[in-house]
């Protein structure tokens, strides 16, 4: 008996401490939210158009792997430039919420990389959806990219 007494005890403990962790995650995640980095920062555009396109441009990405998959060789233009976007929003992204004196020189390279992966997206919009959303978000964030440089 005192074995099982001790087990449950111990149980116990252990789902006290899970439930302060937990508690405690959240309230860090929503203090988190109230003091984003995006609300302070000068770079708050750029930091959520990139954020844009690296999500849009994950997806564009895969669909793309998934046609080249299928003997679609006619994707991997537009597989090659999703990639390259999504390696300079990334940085761009990162950059901008640090609010780095580099920001609006990696703005410029991406403003190029936004361009050429819109153009590229653009000729599979009617196509594929995930290259509409892409390219429509490469717009977006070209057009804050050049807002900074301005």
């Amino acid at each position: 008996m005192q074995r099982r007494e001790m087990l449950k005890a111990v149980a116990g403990t252990v789902a006290v401490a899970m439930t302060a962790s937990a508690m405690a995650a959240s309230e860090t995640h929503e203090h988190h939210h109230e003091h984003s980095a995006s609300a302070d920062n000068d770079f708050a555009g750029l930091i959520d158009t990139s954020a844009d396109c690296l999500k849009t441009g994950e997806a564009c990405l895969a669909h793309c792997i998934t046609l080249l998959g299928q003997g679609d060789k006619e994707m991997a233009g537009c597989a090659q430039s999703v990639s390259e976007l999504l390696a300079t929003c990334d940085a761009l992204m990162k950059l901008a919420s640090q609010a780095s004196s580099f920001t609006p020189a990696m703005a410029k390279v991406t403003a190029d990389v936004c361009a050429s992966c819109e153009k590229q997206c653009r000729k599979y919009e009617k196509q594929h959806d995930e290259c509409k959303a892409c390219a429509d978000a490469c717009a977006a964030c070209l057009k804050a990219c050049n807002a900074m440089a301005a």
